[in-house]
């Protein structure tokens, strides 16, 4: 999901060959169209790279379609689990990329693992990828199971 944010622009004429083209303005990249005679200008939306587990269980009860992807190993997953979480192994994650953008063209991908270093550092390299709608569960599955759902089992 690429995330634009539309601005409408009254006076802003680019010349022809600008329109639909991707601009760098003040080091942000502009998508330039026009419709029905006037000119609008998308600019990226950034979204944080964290995100606190009750921020995803709110929009998770509000019924917003997001998508759990667990980083850690299945050795891990196999001793504690997030239901409807789907095991992506960190050092799977490159050859699961072209798999994981079709996946965040659709829902927000909420990225975890046991503590929250590893799936940061997954959510930076899926940006750094082109891959925007990715945040990583601050904590991990251990301040889910803290905060959330004591259910969830803690190891270490």
């Amino acid at each position: 999901m690429r995330l634009f944010k539309q601005r409408s622009v009254g006076h802003f004429q680019p010349s022809p060959p600008l329109v639909g083209a991707v601009l760098s303005v003040m080091d942000r990249a502009v998508f330039v169209k026009r419709t029905a005679g006037r000119y609008h200008y998308f600019v990226p939306q950034t979204v944080p790279l964290e995100i606190p587990p009750h921020e995803v269980k709110r929009r998770l009860d509000s019924g917003e379609k997001l998508t759990l992807i667990d980083v850690r190993e299945p050795s891990e997953f196999a001793q504690a689990r997030i239901e409807n979480a789907e095991l992506v192994p960190m050092r799977t994650v490159p050859a699961e990329l072209s798999r994981l953008d079709a996946l965040a063209d659709a829902e927000t991908l909420i990225v975890f693992c046991h503590h929250g270093v590893r799936s940061l550092n997954v959510v930076n390299w899926l940006r750094e990828q082109g891959v925007d709608a990715c945040q990583s569960m601050a904590g991990g599955i251990d301040r889910w199971s803290l905060e959330i759902d004591p259910s969830v089992r803690r190891y270490s």
